[in-house]
């Protein structure tokens, strides 16, 4: 809410008509963007999360 109404300046009736992804959308400047998983990072999660049972 703070930052629908604070940070955006959104009037109450709008931001409450929003879905969450409008919401992530209109945040998106505000946000950083997470980095892209590369190689080394997926062969990690492979390693630490196998898909065995």
């Amino acid at each position: 809410m703070a930052a629908g109404l604070g940070l955006l300046r959104l009037a109450p009736d709008a931001f409450w008509r929003m879905t969450p992804r409008e919401l992530a959308a209109a945040m998106g400047p505000f946000v950083p963007a997470a980095p892209a998983l590369d190689r080394a990072g997926l062969e990690d999660l492979l390693r630490r999360f196998p898909d065995t049972r």
